[in-house]
């Protein structure tokens, strides 16, 4: 029963790292951008994807360093992390992506 949970600790522990290095991709590449760019391609403004994402970014780094057991909030971290890189980011580079 002991190894089980020491599995599980890791197995946590290891997708909180994750979960923190995609919103760490995300925060970084938000600030790499020009605020016209989130406008020109009818995105929210930069400002609020910064926000967004830090916040993420926050989240997961303390869920991992607080143990690794973030639980409904590390997701959420990382779901706005992954819809920024999945939509915002490819539009505001340049290469496409969905637009409204």
């Amino acid at each position: 029963m002991n190894l089980a949970h020491l599995f599980e600790h890791y197995l946590l522990l290891a997708l909180g790292i994750l979960a923190a290095v995609i919103a760490l991709v995300a925060l970084f590449d938000a600030v790499r951008h020009p605020a016209a760019n989130f406008q020109r391609e009818n995105k929210r403004s930069k400002p609020f994807w910064m926000g967004m994402t830090a916040a993420a970014t926050l989240v997961c780094v303390l869920s991992v360093l607080g143990g690794g057991g973030g639980g409904i909030f590390q997701l959420v971290g990382a779901c706005i992390a992954c819809v920024y890189l999945a939509d915002v980011k490819p539009a505001v580079s340049g290469k496409g992506g969905y637009s409204y």
